[in-house]
């Protein structure tokens, strides 16, 4: 049963190790902030958190998508997590607005379908933000513009060369749900006990695509609004669905903003800017601002045209972006660490006085 949803030999010996009395081990479907439905080898179970999480620095909350540990309850099919199995891969942005906190997506899964239409919703720029999180989710792209009947052969050949621009060797499908183009070639991807979220902005046709690659009218689905040609935004929750063929889908709700998030180590940055960084590390200095220093291969490329200018100011953009988010991380953990200390260092004082 588990071997449908990706239950692996790496997943088996980590149990192995891992399992205690009364432990049992599942994949978790859907998930709120206290309760998340889990599906085991006896069913789906409810399953909440221990009271102790809040308290637990060690303990990583889960998200849709991980494999855990569950203590059951005494002849309930319900249990409390009590530990999340190592991620293989893990999708993160910075939470929407000003606070500077990691909100995870998905977890382990093997591809990200980056969903976009191809009308009014199509934005490059956004584009390049979903590529890199990609890269360093641990995830492998794969761009999908949905609404393709709605657009002309003209304008498929101009998208296709603007993604190639700044996605090259990325795969692309065009797919329109009206008349089925590549929603094989998207259920062909998804192997048996393969798994990939969809990402994309609300009413883009995620939920019509997961209905489409169910062959099945599972998920609710809303129609575009003639006034501005774009869809209304249907999934409320994030849920890990098991297709007919054996593949796994996350369907998300739409993300209105997209901001990076970034914990020191990320490699989406070079990733999705390689030609630039090639540039990069090409001029002539190795300290060189792109500035006013002479043989450099930046200024030379957008002085040629072999480099836009949109494009590389997005890339300092991004660049200044990420290092803020680590800059806020390091101070919050360093806060951390002093007030870790500050305890600590009161404790052994009252023992002292005590003694």
């Amino acid at each position: 049963m588990l071997e449908q949803y990706g239950w692996n030999t790496a997943l088996q010996n980590e149990w192995d190790v891992l399992k205690k009395e009364n432990w049992v081990n599942g994949r978790i479907m859907t998930q709120s902030r206290d309760l998340s439905k889990v599906r085991m080898e006896q069913g789906e179970w409810l399953c909440s958190l221990p009271g102790s999480f809040n308290y637990n620095p060690s303990f990583e909350f889960p998200a849709v998508g991980d494999w855990v540990a569950v203590e059951q309850l005494l002849g309930e099919k319900r249990g409390i997590i009590r530990h999340v199995l190592n991620r293989q891969s893990l999708f993160v942005r910075n939470t929407a607005g000003l606070e500077t906190k990691a909100q995870v997506i998905a977890a382990n899964i093997d591809y990200a379908f980056l969903v976009m239409s191809c009308n009014d919703d199509f934005n490059l720029r956004r584009l390049e933000r979903y590529l890199i999180a990609t890269w360093d989710s641990g995830a492998q792209p794969v761009i999908v513009l949905t609404k393709s009947d709605l657009i002309t052969d003209a304008k498929r050949l101009e998208l296709e060369l603007e993604i190639d621009q700044i996605a090259f060797g990325v795969p692309l499908y065009f797919v329109s749900n009206e008349t089925g183009e590549n929603i094989e070639a998207l259920s062909h991807i998804l192997q048996p006990n393969l798994t990939a979220a969809l990402l994309g902005s609300s009413g883009v046709g995620k939920s019509t695509l997961v209905n489409s690659l169910l062959k099945d009218e599972k998920m609710k689905v809303n129609t575009i609004r003639e006034d501005d040609s774009k869809g209304k935004h249907t999934t409320t929750h994030r849920e890990l669905i098991l297709l007919p063929e054996g593949g796994i889908i996350v369907d998300t709700p739409g993300m209105r903003e997209f901001q990076l998030w970034n914990e020191g180590d990320s490699t989406g940055l070079s990733e999705s800017f390689s030609d630039i960084e090639s540039l990069i590390s090409a001029c002539k200095f190795n300290d060189c601002r792109h500035d006013t220093e002479p043989g450099c291969a930046i200024k030379q490329a957008l002085s040629d045209g072999t480099l836009a200018q949109d494009r590389y100011n997005s890339y300092l953009k991004l660049q200044k972006e990420l290092a803020y988010v680590e800059r806020k991380e390091n101070e919050k953990m360093m806060r951390q660490e002093k007030e870790k200390w500050k305890a600590i260092s009161k404790t052994v004082k009252k023992m002292y006085k005590n003694n």
